[in-house]
């Protein structure tokens, strides 16, 4: 869904809406707002049970907010939005709202007392006494109270439903009785259907139906549907009519490299909130949402099955697999995907089944989930960065045998106790997954299985006027001298020979049983004269 903005030739600063997540408080507070009540409108129009998941701190906070003071009828905060004149003001439903965000979640006796406390302040504001005992109770009775004084349906909200799993997923035990407790909550919901209005959940994962929701079976799941992908996040016209007074000094195509990419089926590509709000405020590009959440579990998972890091920069996975999550059960695609480290790059139908194309959205997730695996893969994080200067030095120079030193070196001082006790290293993708995540946290453009008219590279990417093209080979496997010799025989640098830029052909062999590379080849290939010249005519340009 597109929406329009009047474009005005001056716009004045505002706040901006750092942490925010009330309406009321960016509307009275003079704070920049992205107008997203057409989508609530549509939702209404559309339907009464929805389903949405996003990552962490993309708005899905806010969105609750916004409906519930469009349907508590608090018009003062609408004026100059796109529901303002579309709304009638002059019904007002009410309004539970249940937020799951911040509950204690280590222990299911701390959990039952938030959402306890959660219930006493809903009763409390509605001037309801208590009569049912238990939590699941007393929600099916405040609901029905609620709609039999008020004549009007209730309007469920409930954020973050499944975060008192996700905090204990790493314990499945803690994790399963958080998953019986909240589903004998959401139950209620199916049996106050004929008294409630609108029902909205939102969160980051979507844990199968049978285990957590079991008889409500008639949410509609929006997470994918292409007219609600802007649902949360900006846009890039967001960017123009909404932020244009933050965006003075501050390179466009560079935020968009950096925090722009998030798709869920949708055309338009959006940005985390979160990333441009503190670009706006420190200006300084960091990995602001990345920092925000250490994803160990998530890279431990990434581990244990045996994904090798390249393959996450393109990976296709039928629509199930998407959903495929819950306590034991975690499909690293799902979990990759639900928790905002890979988006939707395109989708297609295969015997008559949907396709997503899954990569990551960004610069910013890029490199600092690379440099997660890359700690966790080498287990010697303090040598990380060490290396990653080095290896731009090398690479920017062209300097081929400070290279081939390093990456000799590299994987030497990975501990060889590390090595012991870890399984990833039965992997062959072990090794192209250290090689990759150090050249990936170099941020400049990698790319992996670069087609050719021959075949296809393994890892190709250029840097200070060179291009370079590797060869990874598994000695083992493919005896040694392969790597080199097969980037020559299939004239793999002849895609870049007139572009006019020297052209490095290397071959890097591993040893599984030495755990270390073994064999380093490599080759210069000369572009055309011609093709120098111009080449060199353009960078003076």
């Amino acid at each position: 869904m597109r929406i329009s903005y009047c474009k005005c030739q001056v716009m004045a600063k505002r706040r901006l809406p750092i942490g925010q997540q009330t309406l009321r408080k960016i509307r009275e507070g003079n704070c920049y707002y992205v107008d997203k009540t057409a989508f609530a409108l549509r939702l209404i129009e559309e339907g009464e049970r929805y389903f949405l998941s996003r990552p962490r701190r993309f708005g899905k906070s806010l969105f609750l907010d916004t409906l519930k003071e469009l349907f508590a009828g608090r018009k003062e905060l609408f004026k100059g939005l796109h529901a303002y004149d579309l709304w009638d003001w002059s019904v007002r439903c009410p309004v539970v709202h249940l937020d799951l965000a911040d509950v204690r979640s280590e222990d299911l006796a701390d959990l039952r007392t938030d959402v306890r406390d959660q219930l006493d302040a809903l009763e409390r504001d509605a001037a309801i006494e208590r009569h049912a005992e238990g939590e699941p109770g007393r929600f099916r009775a405040l609901i029905r109270e609620l709609q039999r004084r008020s004549g009007q349906g209730v309007v469920v909200l409930v954020d973050e439903y499944d975060k008192p799993i996700l905090d204990v997923i790493g314990s499945p035990e803690r994790a399963r009785a958080n998953r019986a407790y909240l589903r004998s909550l959401y139950a209620v919901i199916k049996a106050c259907d004929a008294q409630i209005r609108f029902c909205f959940l939102t969160g980051v994962s979507k844990f199968s139906k049978v285990s957590l929701f079991s008889g409500l079976n008639n949410l509609r799941d929006i997470t994918l549907t292409p007219a609600y992908s802007g649902i949360c996040g900006y846009t890039e016209g967001d960017l123009d009519a909404v932020f244009r007074p933050e965006l003075e000094g501050l390179d466009r195509e560079r935020i968009r490299r950096w925090y722009n990419g998030y798709s869920w089926g949708g055309d338009e590509r959006v940005y985390n909130p979160f990333d441009l709000l503190l670009l706006f405020a420190e200006r300084q590009f960091k990995s602001w949402w990345f920092e925000t959440g250490t994803p160990s579990f998530l890279v431990e998972t990434l581990v244990r099955r045996g994904v090798p890091a390249p393959a996450l920069e393109d990976m296709t996975v039928g629509e199930s697999r998407l959903a495929e999550f819950d306590v034991g059960r975690i499909g690293a695609e799902a979990l990759l995907f639900q928790s905002g480290y890979l988006t939707v790059l395109g989708k297609e139908t295969r015997r008559g089944r949907l396709r997503y194309r899954l990569g990551y959205p960004n610069h910013e997730v890029r490199v600092s989930l690379s440099e997660s695996l890359l700690d966790y893969l080498t287990g010697n994080p303090k040598q990380r960065e060490a290396v990653g200067d080095a290896l731009y030095d090398s690479l920017k120079a062209g300097d081929i045998a400070a290279l081939e030193k390093l990456c000799f070196s590299l994987f030497a001082s990975i501990p060889h106790q590390w090595h012991t006790g870890n399984p990833i290293r039965r992997y062959e993708g072990y090794y192209a997954s250290v090689f990759y995540a150090y050249f990936a946290t170099l941020g400049e453009t990698v790319i992996l299985e670069e087609s050719t008219s021959r075949g296809r590279v393994d890892m190709a990417l250029r840097l200070g006027g060179r291009a370079y093209l590797f060869e990874f080979k598994v000695v083992e496997r493919a005896g040694e001298g392969t790597a080199l010799a097969q980037l020559k025989a299939r004239g793999y640098a002849d895609k870049y020979r007139h572009s006019g830029e020297p052209i490095h052909l290397v071959g890097v062999e591993f040893s599984q049983e030495k755990r270390n590379v073994v064999r380093f080849d490599a080759d210069l290939v000369i572009p055309t004269r011609r093709a120098t010249r111009d080449y060199q005519r353009r960078r003076s340009t």
